[in-house]
């Protein structure tokens, strides 16, 4: 990490637990100002406490934020915008698995949550990252994306399908590659820099809705959420990564080969333009 992040500006979603929460803590100490955008205020507000206590930096906040309901991403970017403060980093690491359903919007429920709440945010606070000069956006991806054999656009605006809810959960994770290296090339001589990762597999919240004696063994072979941070830490703060982009990064940020798919410049365009129909944006 770099040694001192005073007067930079990170915003994380889902950073009341797990993986996020432990980011937050770390950029928290090294001085940075830390926004939480999270779901629940109650669950978050203990958490901010937490990190203020334990580093010492009063510059850590919450704000309101479901990736589920785009009605929410767009408040929370307009709340976020209205500050008039340069953003340095962006982590978009709230995610879920193992879930089923439709999000508020009628999208598969987790690639709606894992990528298309994250697509939107990312978007509406794009000109603000750019206004700040050498500014970075992790998106938390996973090795599950090796998994995913392509995308079902149509799959995409359908209940889940899987019994198990994790092949749509491969295919939001390839989507956030995908997404990371096209904003890579859109973002080419802007000064901001884009990192796709996987932080391991993290016994966190993210498996809470696996039923509890498969949980708990699956957890038996888990890293801790303080291991599986370093990626996202990693990526957000190293000077040696300053000027590479549109990569994918594996558990404490190596660099890895990402699944062939993630390569293909047309599926990422296509998913893209899409992903901007969805969400009422310009391509």
């Amino acid at each position: 990490m770099a040694n001192d992040l005073a007067g930079k500006t990170f915003i994380i979603t889902g950073a009341n637990t797990g993986i996020g929460r432990i980011t937050a803590k770390e950029l928290a100490r090294e001085g940075a100002h830390v926004i939480l955008a999270c779901r629940s205020e109650a669950k978050t507000a203990p958490v901010i406490d937490e990190i203020k206590r334990e580093t010492g930096n009063d510059k850590v906040e919450f704000v309101p934020l479901d990736l589920s309901d785009l009605a929410s991403v767009r408040s929370c970017a307009e709340a976020l915008l209205a500050r008039n403060t340069p953003f340095h980093g962006l982590i978009n690491n709230a995610g879920l698995a193992g879930q089923r359903g439709t999000t508020k919007d009628g999208f598969e429920l987790t690639f709606g949550t894992n990528h298309l709440g994250h697509y939107l945010f990312t978007r509406l606070l794009l000109d603000r990252i750019k206004q700040s000069g050498a500014a970075r956006i992790v998106n938390v991806s996973s090795a599950s994306h090796y998994r995913a054999k392509g995308i079902d656009w149509d799959a995409l605006q359908k209940p889940t399908k899987s019994v198990t809810g994790m092949n749509e959960y491969e295919v939001s994770k390839l989507s956030n590659v995908l997404f990371t290296k096209e904003l890579a090339r859109r973002l080419a001589g802007t000064g901001v820099t884009t990192y796709a990762v996987h932080p391991g597999v993290v016994a966190t919240d993210v498996w809470r809705k696996v039923p509890a004696p498969v949980r708990w063994l699956m957890k038996k072979f888990m890293i801790t959420p303080e291991q599986g941070a370093q990626s996202s830490i990693v990526c957000a703060t190293s000077p040696t990564l300053a000027t590479e982009t549109g990569k994918y990064y594996d558990v404490g940020g190596k660099e890895k080969r990402p699944n062939r798919l993630a390569d293909d410049t047309e599926l990422a365009a296509q998913l893209w333009t899409k992903s901007a129909e969805w969400t009422g944006l310009p391509a």
